[in-house]
């Protein structure tokens, strides 16, 4: 996948409704392992100040900045 494909595959996650109004959106991890891959995804989140969690080949990403603290 070229940059240009990787930058515009990004920012329809990112500039997605969910994102953009502090929800969650969640990608399966064998499509972003396969269209970015993985260092490059947690590089994003983290560099948009976001949490991301894998669960069942899932990628799921709270897109609020801040503190994250699991109940249970």
């Amino acid at each position: 996948m070229s940059t240009y494909q990787r930058e515009r595959w990004l920012g329809e996650i990112f500039t997605s409704q969910a994102a953009r109004t502090g929800g969650v959106v969640r990608r399966a991890a064998r499509d972003v392992d396969r269209r970015i891959g993985r260092q490059l995804f947690e590089l994003e989140v983290r560099r948009r100040g976001f949490h991301l969690l894998e669960c069942g080949g899932q990628y799921v990403v709270i897109c609020t900045p801040g503190d994250l603290r699991i109940v249970c």
